[in-house]
């Protein structure tokens, strides 16, 4: 067991400060980071069960992007995720601004960079941009955002229903991959803690979603155009209409025998939008793909998955495979790999 255990007194030290600040403060706003993942939708759903309890402050969540993924899209239906497009938001119209599972500049949320943020919970690196704001909860060694989220219920003794609990479970449950990576104490203990207290049937409908055909192109896509240097597979899926597709193709690929290191691309509304995932212990996927991006886009990651934006992004399918080339020459110098022309994965 890693790191450090579920630490209540901080909690609730932290969120009762916070919390006294918020009470009547008005309007507050929950910022999901785009194309949200469990992680970040449960711990923003939880953030706004703690404030209607203690303060009696109802919450808006909101997100850019889609919800893409099957199991994501399955999740949001049947735990009743109740969201506000951000298209849709009067940022006027809030006195209080809140991330979870992001951070200002760090280019995977919608939220204007030049506009004041209140509170931050995040588990990902801390950014500078940070420093501005007034109340900051970033815990690096985390596994999950929603780790953080249930100390701040449990400090305040705040019960919740089952489809909180479930939502939170699955959310530590996908983001450490059943804490088989990027997992301390804490996260175990959250784990063990609402495994009991979710919803097993929902839990494998989320886990078994329904998938449109077009899921299954991209499969045979991902396969089509990976190509190999030694234990490096690279893959582009050219334009998507699911940005959540790539990671989910990374996933997939890095399960080949003799591949340690994946990195996949495609392009979604004019944004180039990049995954990398490692099974090497010594390779630290978020700080790669700042390596790879610099200058480039935005990126951010954790010790084995990490995803990255650049935008504006267009250009025919020859300017996409030129930023391939580019991306993929920027890694295997930064993995200390010799450049090559790669080996496809299916020889014709």
């Amino acid at each position: 067991m890693k790191g450090r255990t579920l630490d209540l007194t901080r909690s609730k030290e932290f969120s009762g400060q916070f919390l006294d600040w918020v009470r009547g403060k008005g309007n507050v706003l929950i910022v999901a980071h785009d194309n949200p993942d469990p992680d970040s939708l449960a711990g923003a759903m939880a953030l706004k069960h703690l404030l209607l309890k203690t303060t009696g402050q109802d919450a808006t969540i909101t997100y850019g992007g889609i919800i893409g993924r099957g199991e994501n899209r399955t999740m949001a239906e049947l735990l009743e995720i109740d969201t506000v497009h951000f298209d849709h938001i009067d940022l006027d119209s809030f006195q209080v601004i809140c991330l979870v599972d992001t951070q200002p500049g760090t280019g995977n949320n919608s939220f204007p960079e030049d506009r004041a943020v209140h509170l931050v919970i995040d588990h990902h690196p801390i950014r500078d941009a940070c420093s501005t704001c007034r109340w900051v909860d970033i815990r690096e060694n985390f596994g999950a955002s929603a780790t953080i989220l249930l100390e701040y219920l449990l400090a305040n003794d705040i019960s919740f229903g089952t489809k909180l609990a479930t939502i939170l479970f699955y959310a530590i449950k996908s983001e450490t991959q059943d804490l088989g990576r990027d997992w301390v104490k804490a996260d175990r203990e959250a784990y063990l803690y609402l495994l009991p207290l979710a919803n097993n049937r929902i839990l494998y409908r989320i886990t078994h979603p329904k998938v449109p055909r077009q899921y299954f192109f991209s499969y045979n896509r991902a396969i089509e155009n990976s190509r190999l240097f030694d234990d490096v597979l690279v893959f582009n899926l050219y334009a998507i209409d699911n940005p959540d597709i790539v990671a989910e193709m990374a996933d997939f690929l890095l399960r080949m025998e003799g591949v340690e290191v994946v990195l996949g691309m495609g392009q979604y509304q004019g944004e180039e939008v990049v995954s990398l995932r490692t099974s090497q212990p010594e390779i630290i996927a978020g700080e790669a793909i700042r390596v790879v991006l610099n200058g480039l886009g935005t990126a951010g990651g954790h010790h084995t998955t990490a995803g990255g934006q650049i935008k504006p992004m267009v250009g025919n399918q020859a300017v996409q495979r030129e930023l391939e080339n580019s991306l993929t020459r920027r890694l295997l110098e930064y993995l200390g790999r010799k450049p090559g022309r790669g080996r496809p994965l299916i020889q014709a």
